[in-house]
């Protein structure tokens, strides 16, 4: 199992293009990963969904997002020409790469423990190394937290500015102020003030 910091595995994979797709083909980009139980499965479909309306601004971003299941190439396809979608499907039935991220294992299926895909999304930077690390994913808004990440804002998106500091009149509000700090005027709105009468 990889870990956030570490390399990220290598992998030769082929795609719902009859393409043979390694991670070294894309050097320099960042590379979404994201792994997945099953082609044309509700939860499965809604993600490559997400993915797919994302994509343009994931490649705004520099990056390219690659999707894994134990698949044929041929059922990618058909799940892509099915529903539209434009992210690349890559198979991999012999779980090699499921296994070099630690993609596939023990987990809970309708309260029972059983052996198979773990949906999980890896964030691999440009020189290779692992990111961020999402296991056990919810499908619901994760391509949305992915994209934030990789623009660099993070989930949240990115910190707000700090206020400029304010006066301390200004800082205070109206109700605590004295009555020698009157709300600020115009000065060709302040009356002339009278001399003082000299005593008699």
């Amino acid at each position: 199992m990889v870990n956030a910091g570490d390399r990220a595995p290598d992998f030769s994979l082929e795609s719902d293009k009859g393409e043979t797709v390694s991670l070294k083909s894309f050097e320099g980009k960042t590379v979404v990963l994201y792994f997945y139980p099953k082609d044309d499965t509700p939860g499965c479909t809604r993600e490559a969904q997400a993915f797919s309306a994302a994509l343009s601004a994931f490649v705004d971003a520099g990056a390219v997002v690659l999707g894994v299941s134990r698949d044929s190439t041929e059922r990618h396809r058909k799940f892509r020409d099915k529903y539209g979608l434009t992210v690349t499907l890559l198979s991999d039935p012999d779980l090699v790469a499921h296994e070099a991220y630690g993609a596939y294992g023990e987990k809970s299926m309708y309260g029972k423990k059983v052996m198979g895909t773990i949906r999980s999304t890896f964030i691999i930077g440009p020189d290779r190394t692992l990111e961020h690390a999402f296991r056990s994913v919810k499908v619901d808004g994760h391509a949305d937290a992915v994209l934030a990440l990789v623009r660099g804002g993070g989930a949240s998106g990115p910190p707000a500015p700090a206020p400029r500091a304010a006066t301390k009149a200004a800082a205070r509000p109206a109700a605590t102020r004295s009555a020698a700090e009157p709300a600020a005027t115009s000065s060709a709105a302040k009356a002339p003030r009278r001399p003082a009468a000299k005593p008699r």
